[in-house]
């Protein structure tokens, strides 16, 4: 949460700063603007949430337990067998 109340805030603070850069432009292109910035900016946090989730998959401590998982079961099963 505290996550998405950040990325607001820098969105909020960056769309002023920007509007301070350019005052000649109109609403229509501001909004064109903001809207090719908010796509750039979730471009990139999806792809840094994609690449942390794939970390998170290969890391030693889930491949560990993925494997003592399937020992449990295919013990179970023999057992039940």
């Amino acid at each position: 949460m505290r996550v998405y109340l950040a990325v607001a805030v820098l969105m909020l603070a960056f769309v002023a700063y920007t509007e301070a850069q350019d005052p000649e432009q109109t609403i229509e292109q501001r909004f064109v603007d903001f809207g090719q910035q908010v796509a750039e900016m979730s471009k990139g946090l999806a792809e840094k949430a994609k690449a942390t989730f794939e970390n998170i998959q290969t890391s030693k401590f889930a491949v560990d337990s993925r494997d003592w998982f399937q020992t449990q079961i295919d013990n179970l099963k023999a057992k039940l067998a």
